[in-house]
């Protein structure tokens, strides 16, 4: 795994991380799950498209 796409994998696993930890003390916020999946789906399409 190249060093840009472990970045991304990192990044997403940390945003993950960090909008959980804000809906667990503040309550869920839609915006911010729609912009981590997102995200996800960024990271996974850049894996799967330098696989190829």
């Amino acid at each position: 795994m190249p060093g840009s796409m472990k970045t991304m994998g990192v990044l997403t696993v940390g945003g993950l991380v960090a909008v959980t930890a804000y809906t667990v003390a503040l309550g869920s916020n839609g915006w911010l799950w729609f912009g981590w999946i997102v995200i996800g789906l960024l990271t996974i399409g850049v894996a799967a498209s330098r696989s190829t």
